[in-house]
């Protein structure tokens, strides 16, 4: 996937630098064309697995257009442009990774609040199987995300850490890929289409 700044053109990077980032007057120039951009990128990166987990998998172009919208909300200036690069450049997959922001998407307050407290830890039971091959998930450490009394966040970032052997069969068009999430109170799987397939191989070396 190609993505265009203002000035440069951007193919796979795998770490977003001050140089990256635009000036606001310069961002809301081209904002609505970047959108469009994105909403394309995210419709072949988007997984739902069960009736309420959607996996969205990242990569620099996400991740740079998150940071254009935390700093033209905020407008914190040069210091948010400092934490939001060190926040979000952890959640660019650098080659050997597939990075996940695994949402629990439930419209009803009160649902939503009984079905994440049944869901302590769930982080930890996040997989991917490559073919026979079986990994799970490297969630952030950033803060913890199930608390003191079994309840779990409604979000969560984690990471696929792959060694060479699975990258390949990754990327081979007759190795089947399964997401899934084996909790007590939440067992579901789904088989990632060849379309998410195609394009998350382009985030691995």
């Amino acid at each position: 996937m190609v993505f265009s700044n203002k000035n440069t053109v951007m193919i796979n990077k795998t770490n977003i630098t001050r140089d990256d980032i635009l000036d606001m007057s310069d961002y809301e120039q081209i904002r609505d064309k970047r959108r469009a951009e994105i909403a394309k990128i995210k419709k072949n990166r988007r997984l739902a697995v069960g009736p309420h987990a959607s996996f969205y998998f990242e990569c620099y172009q996400t991740m740079w257009y998150q940071i254009h919208e935390m700093l033209r909300i905020e407008k914190g200036g040069e210091c948010q442009i400092q934490d939001e690069i060190k926040v979000y450049n952890s959640l660019i997959p650098k080659g050997t990774e597939l990075v996940a922001t695994v949402m629990f998407e439930i419209p009803d307050a009160q649902a939503r609040a009984k079905i994440l407290a049944d869901l302590g830890g769930v982080e930890q039971t996040i997989k991917m199987e490559i073919g026979k091959e079986t990994i799970y998930a490297k969630p952030e450490d950033d803060v913890d995300r199930t608390s003191s009394a079994g309840k779990t966040s409604s979000v969560h970032f984690i990471h696929f850490l792959m060694n060479p052997i699975q990258v390949n069969a990754f990327k081979r068009s007759d190795t089947r890929v399964v997401i899934g999430i084996d909790h007590p109170n939440y067992g579901h799987l789904a088989v990632l289409p060849d379309y998410i397939k195609r394009e998350l191989s382009d985030d691995l070396e």
